[in-house]
C-alpha cells in the first residue's frame, strides 16, 4: 500500500557530501511529519533530523549547522542534505514518515529500507 523508497546514500571522505532523497509512494491522503534516522550496529536507531507537514525543522545536536532537512510535499519527497561529513556520520540511514492512506482512519509510521552512508577518513 505504501512504500518509502530511499537514495543518495554511498561512501565519501570526509569533508565531503551527500544528498538522501526519499520518496513515498501508494494511496497517500496526506503526509504528516517527515524524519531520518540512522543507526549504528548494536545502537540505538537515533532521530537525525526531522520536518513537520508545516516546515518546521528539528536536528539532533551532533548535525546541527551541516545537515539540512526539506521536504517537497508536491513529490511526496524529504531530502537530507549532508555537508562537511565526519566518519562519526557513518550509519544506516532510514527515512521515516507519519502519514495517511486512503480508506483508513488516522495516520500510520512508514520506514524506508535504510540506505547505507559510509564516511571516511
Amino acid at each position: 500500500q505504501v512504500q518509502l523508497v530511499e537514495s543518495g546514500g554511498g561512501l565519501v571522505q570526509a569533508g565531503g557530501s551527500l544528498r538522501l532523497s526519499c520518496v513515498a509512494s501508494g494511496s497517500i491522503v496526506s503526509i504528516n511529519a517527515m524524519g531520518w534516522y540512522r543507526q549504528v550496529p548494536g545502537q540505538q536507531r537515533e532521530l537525525v533530523a526531522g520536518i513537520s507537514s508545516g516546515g518546521t525543522t528539528n536536528y539532533v545536536d551532533s548535525v546541527k549547522g551541516r545537515f539540512t532537512i526539506s521536504r517537497d510535499n508536491a513529490k511526496n519527497t524529504v531530502y537530507l542534505q549532508m555537508n562537511s561529513l565526519k566518519p562519526e556520520d557513518t550509519a544506516v540511514y532510514y527515512c521515516n514518515a507519519d502519514l495517511k492512506i486512503l480508506f483508513r482512519a488516522g495516520s500510520r509510521n512508514y520506514w524506508g529500507q535504510g540506505t547505507q552512508v559510509t564516511v571516511s577518513s
